[in-house]
This record gives C-alpha cells, sequence and structure tokens, in this order.
C-alpha cells in the first residue's frame, strides 16, 4: 500500500516542525526536505566535545609548520575550462563555529585537511603540495630535479601542484616518480608531471612495489564500475559541501574530477628492503605487501633520517575493508609492517611524511604515532578474534568491538577513515567469511523478496510509518532504520518511507565521526529524496592505461563483460597474434565463460587475428572493435569472422550510474 500525505500527516506534521525549529543555519541546507540536527543528535556532540582531547593542538601545529605560499585561485581548471577542483567550497569550515550536524571529532580532522598550498618539510630538500586533490605530492629534490612520491589522482590537479612548486622553488625538471601504491590517487596524474615519451626513451625513472600494475588494472578494471559508483557514496560525490554534507574524506578533501592516466614502472622494487640511489639521493624501500594495499612500500632516506610512511600511516585508523570496494585488508600484517619500520627506521627518523595528511617531527612524537597505528591494527585483530573465538559473529561484532580507551585518546587513530563497524566486520570476514554460523543465513532471500513478508506481518505500510516515527521521535535510529529499510524494499515507490528513512540516515550521518559512513549515509538520504542520477556508461580505459595493462589484462575484463544467460551454448575458439610485441593468444568461449591463455595457439581456432598492438590499443580503450579496426585495414583475418561478431552480441556495457537503493531510479 502506497501511503499519501492525506493517509499520514503525522509524517508531513513532524518533517514540517522539524524543519520549522531549524536555527538559521538549516536555511542553508542543500535539500528542501533535509533536517537540521535533532536534539538528540546535538546532544551527542555536546557530550563529545566534553569529553574528547582537544586541547592537544600538536597536529595543528604540524599542519601549518612550513606553509610556503597557496596559489592565487582555490579552484583548478579543466582544458575545457570545468572545474576539478575547488578547494574554496570547504571555507565555512574556516570561520571557527562548531556545527552540530558534524561530528565534532570529524570536524576537527576535516579543518586540519584544509591544508592548501607548498609547504617546505625538510629545508632545501623536501617539500609537499597538499590540498589539491585526496593526497599529497611530495617533491625531494634531488640532485638535477625533482624526485616525486605520488603524483595525485588527476593530471589537472598534479600539473597545477608541480607548477607551484616550480614557481616558488625553481623550475627544476622531473627525474624520477616513485608510485607508493596501487591506488589511483597516487599514480593517476602521472601524465600531469612527466610526457610519457620522456619515460619510453628511458630519460626518467618510474619506480614501484613489486605486483604494483597487476593491483592497479585489477582493482580499478576488474570491479571498476561497481567500484566507481559505490566510490559516489563513500566520498559524498552526489552531495554538496556544507555542514549538513560532505565536508572531509579523513585522509584528505575529496576526489578531484580531471583526467588520469597510467604510465608503466621503469623499475619495480622486489627485495623485503632494496636500496637505491636516484638522481644523488640515497633510499631504502621496504615492501609493505598486504597493508593499506596489496602493493604498497615505504622509504628510508637515511641520511636525512626522514622516513616516508606511503598511505600505511597517516592521521586516521584507515579502512581495513572500504566501503567502496576492495580486497579486505590484513590488520595482523598491516600491525606488523608497521612495527618493523618502527624498529628499523622509527627510532632514528626525525622526520616522518606520507601520502595524506601532514608530517610529523620530532623522534619522540614519531615513535608515538607510529606505536599507536601499529597497536590500532593489532587490537583490531586481536580482539575481534578474542570475541570470535566465543562465538561473536560477523553480525554482532560492530556492536561488541570496542577500541581501548588509550587509544581513543589519541587523535592520529581515530576512526575517521576506517571505522569500528566496517573494520571489525573486516577482520571476521578474512578469517571466517561472510557466514554467521546459522543455517537461516546460508542462503538467505534477497531483501526484495523477503521484505513483502516482513511488511505483511507487520500490517503494512502504516504501522510501520507509525512505529518508525515514534522511533526516530525518540532518536531510536538505527531501530527505525531496520523496518523502514523492509518498507522501501517491499514498496520502493512509497516517497514518504523512502523521506523518513532520509531523514533517519541523515541524522546518523551527523553523529558519525567516520568521513566514509557520513557520506554513505548523507549521500544515501539524497537519493531516497531526490532518486539517483543515472545513465553514462562503465569508465572507459584511457590510453596511457591501455598502453600499460597487458593484453591478457584486458581479456580478463572483458570477460567479465559476458552475459552468461547469453552466452550459454556459444563456443568458440581465437587466436589473437601481435607482431609488434611478439605475443600469442588463445580465447575460448566454453560454459558460458571467456578465458584466455598467453603463449599458445591454438591448432584448430575458428578464427585467427594478427593485429598489432598498438593497433589493438584502440579497442581496449572501447573506442573500436576489434571487427571495426579489420574493415579499416588495421590486421588480418583468417577463419570465421562472425565469430567476433558473436562475442560483441554477448557482451554488457555496464551503467556506471545503477542503482543501489530500491525506487531510487530516475
Amino acid at each position: 500500500m502506497h501511503l499519501t500525505t492525506e493517509f499520514f500527516p503525522k509524517l508531513r506534521v513532524a518533517l514540517a516542525a522539524a524543519a520549522l525549529s531549524a536555527s538559521l543555519d538549516a536555511q542553508d541546507h542543500f535539500n528542501p526536505k533535509g533536517l537540521e540536527p535533532s536534539s538528540f543528535t546535538v546532544e551527542i556532540q555536546q557530550r563529545l566535545r566534553e569529553s574528547l582531547p582537544f586541547e592537544d593542538e600538536r597536529d595543528f601545529e604540524e599542519s601549518r609548520r612550513g606553509f610556503i605560499a597557496e596559489p592565487d585561485s582555490k579552484e583548478i581548471l579543466g582544458a575545457r575550462g570545468n572545474t576539478v577542483w575547488d578547494m574554496g567550497r570547504y571555507d565555512f569550515l574556516l570561520n571557527g563555529g562548531n556545527y552540530d550536524s558534524i561530528h565534532p571529532s570529524l570536524q576537527r580532522q576535516a579543518t586540519l585537511n584544509m591544508n592548501f598550498g607548498l609547504y617546505e618539510v625538510v629545508p632545501d630538500f623536501i617539500y609537499q603540495v597538499r590540498g589539491f586533490d585526496l593526497s599529497n605530492m611530495t617533491l625531494i629534490k634531488g640532485e638535477s630535479g625533482w624526485i616525486i612520491f605520488d603524483v595525485l589522482l588527476n593530471t589537472e590537479t598534479a600539473s597545477a601542484a608541480l607548477s607551484l612548486a616550480n614557481q616558488y622553488l625553481g623550475e627544476r625538471p622531473v627525474q624520477a616518480v616513485v608510485y607508493s601504491h596501487s591506488h589511483a590517487d597516487h599514480y593517476g596524474g602521472i601524465l600531469g608531471v612527466i610526457e610519457e615519451q620522456e619515460v619510453l626513451a628511458g630519460n626518467l625513472q618510474i619506480i614501484a612495489p613489486i605486483g604494483f600494475m597487476q593491483e592497479a588494472i585489477s582493482e580499478n578494471v576488474y570491479a571498476g564500475n561497481a567500484m566507481g559508483r559505490r566510490a559516489r557514496l563513500q566520498y559524498g560525490g552526489g552531495i554538496p559541501s556544507s555542514p549538513f554534507g560532505q565536508v572531509d574524506s579523513a585522509i584528505g578533501k575529496a576526489l578531484a574530477t580531471g583526467s588520469r592516466g597510467l604510465v608503466a614502472p621503469t623499475l619495480i622494487i622486489t627485495e623485503g628492503y632494496e636500496e637505491h640511489v636516484i638522481d644523488g639521493v640515497r633510499i631504502v624501500f621496504q615492501n609493505t605487501p598486504g597493508t593499506e594495499a596489496p602493493a604498497e612500500m615505504n622509504a628510508w632516506f637515511p641520511e636525512q633520517k626522514v622516513f616516508w610512511a606511503a598511505e600505511n600511516i597517516s592521521a586516521t585508523v584507515h579502512n581495513i575493508y572500504t566501503l567502496r570496494g576492495a580486497l579486505v585488508r590484513d590488520a595482523l600484517e598491516w600491525s606488523k609492517q608497521i612495527n618493523q619500520a618502527l624498529y628499523r627506521f622509527g627510532r632514528e627518523a626525525e622526520v616522518m611524511i606520507s601520502s595524506h595528511n601532514w608530517p610529523r617531527w620530532g623522534n619522540e612524537r614519531i615513535q608515538e604515532v607510529m606505536r599507536a597505528q601499529r597497536d590500532a591494527y593489532a587490537n583490531l585483530n586481536n580482539q575481534v578474534l578474542h570475541l570470535a573465538n566465543q562465538g561473536v559473529t560477523i553480525n554482532e561484532i560492530h556492536n561488541e568491538y570496542q577500541v581501548p580507551p588509550s587509544l581513543q585518546r589519541q587523535w592520529n587513530v581515530r576512526q575517521y577513515h576506517g571505522s569500528e563497524f566496517h573494520n571489525s566486520r573486516a577482520v571476521i570476514n578474512r578469517y571466517l567469511g561472510y557466514w554467521d554460523g546459522n543455517p537461516a543465513t546460508l542462503a538467505p532471500l534477497s531483501p526484495q523478496d523477503s521484505a513483502p513478508l516482513f511488511v505483511e506481518m507487520m500490517g503494512g505500510a502504516g504501522p510501520i510509518m507509525e512505529r518508525a516515527q515514534t522511533l526516530f521521535d525518540l532518536g531510536q535510529y538505527r531501530l527505525a532504520m531496520e523496518i523502514l529499510n523492509k518498507l522501501i524494499y517491499a514498496e520502493p515507490l512509497n516517497q514518504q518511507g523512502k523521506d523518513l528513512l532520509a531523514a533517519v540516515f541523515e541524522q546518523l550521518g551527523y553523529q558519525y565521526e567516520s568521513a566514509s559512513m557520513r557520506n554513505v549515509f548523507l549521500a544515501s538520504a539524497q537519493e531516497l529524496r531526490n532518486g539517483a542520477v543515472r545513465g553514462g556508461n562503465r569508465r572507459g580505459i584511457g590510453p596511457s592505461q591501455a598502453r600499460a595493462m597487458t593484453i591478457s589484462q584486458w581479456w580478463d575484463a572483458i570477460g567479465t563483460r559476458v552475459d552468461s544467460s547469453q552466452a550459454d551454448g556459444l563456443e568458440f575458439t581465437i587466436n589473437l597474434i601481435t607482431p609488434d610485441t611478439n605475443e600469442n593468444f588463445v580465447i575460448e568461449m566454453s560454459g558460458a565463460t571467456l578465458s584466455n591463455i598467453e603463449g599458445f595457439l591454438s591448432t584448430d581456432a575458428d578464427v585467427s587475428v594478427t593485429m598489432n598492438r598498438s593497433d589493438l590499443e584502440l579497442v581496449m580503450m572501447g573506442q573500436a572493435s576489434i571487427d571495426s579496426q579489420l574493415q579499416a585495414g588495421l590486421g588480418s583475418v583468417e577463419g570465421n569472422r562472425e565469430v567476433l561478431i558473436q562475442l560483441d552480441s554477448v557482451l554488457v556495457e555496464f551503467n556506471a550510474g545503477f542503482e543501489v537503493l530500491p525506487g531510487t531510479t530516475l
């Protein structure tokens, strides 16, 4: 049953009353249906302001230290004049006021992340550009040019960051680039600081940890469409920056929206510890696989006593499970790698820098932060397993695990990025999987199949709305969420149900310390109220990324696009030869599944295609098909050409705006 406002006036009255009771600031809410923080939320925020250690202001001193300059504009523009980054949208955080719509600890972190501009870290040696993207660009002054650690997410922001450094420090050529790990915000801006031809000509090095290319491609291509959709929720891409909306992303402000590239490394760090001299600078690299990324590395500058922590140590507890989706990380191994770095480098270090947030100075301070980070990940792993071994399940652990008070008093291990809610569940998932041991949850119904029964048993939409409103009025938001979630799955068109659930999500978002959780709840509230923006195909593979990935990786990605229901019964074999790279591949369709193998050719292939890799790359970018390239005279074919048409016919183009919450598709 779908309710009208006339049928259920209580919701209309309650929402209107809440809106009218808002302070003047509530007029600035970006959504007409948006509400101010409830009295329950205000009370929670006030208690936090009184209990958290705000007297410790060392982070503010460290974040400001070494400031040189900021650019004339807070906007960074793309080639078409479009805005790819605007730091000015967060200026409301600088007015010194407290917002009850933001968890006080998160507001503190969001204010600290207002770093914007060029900073000196080590005089005449290390500099950082912060606030140009989610991550930092770190510039090392070598004998003849720059060694850049991490190049941001986008070409435009990376170019602007390097230009700012050259403007104030003197123009220097880029001699080497270091990718600390395989996440796009650390390599995507590569074409903003170098020309790819310079790498191909051997004029500069690109250095990365072992496994970098495989992980960079697998994480951002194989599940890239789903990850991109979920990232919009985690980073609040669908909501404005406002005290009622997106305020931070814990390790930086947000994701910039420009173009991205990828250039394959020329030097892979393969050993656990490996020393190199780069442009006259002695660097010891420490591989840390299985930590924040499957392929990641720290670095130590022994002569300057500087420790580069990559993204393994930042100003927050990180994600063991990231809400955008990725492989679950190993909290215990993460802790052990930090401990290795502490004992090998940390006891001597005088400066610690990382890919996000701000540096630390002084050995005592550095060891304090390293130990807290080590202990936070180890405690998470050990105590979750402590509880799991006593029968606490994956569906209970987030309500049972508590961060020890001694760690809660340390700002650098607060739950800004990861949270005890999703991180604790991730630990159990890593060791025990998603099943809680109850047969009733082993093969559950889909929500849209089970929800109608729940709604029926609860007497329909009317009693659910009545009860949910009462729970909302009592500040029992998670209970209200439980029953409203059932309602909207049973009745996706029930807009009043979606509006009340949005109001619930909104209050929970205001209350969460984790920027990731806040953004997910507030972005989801926006979609429930306004609908999700739909449309657009899957994220394409850019030219540099196409050149960087292997042909086998590309075929693996193609395999995820096969619609098995359409491909079942279809069988064929394709030989692919790329003369310019001297590679051979067999691609088979069998069992409604596409597989490929490198280094072989079939003696009874249905069709054999010979095409230079350079001509195949347009296909890899999604701008042509193999058949259209052949028609253009790029390559040759032997055998049944119709097989190529058959393959194209069973491939799905993913929609980047697929529905997450029911009834939100525009």
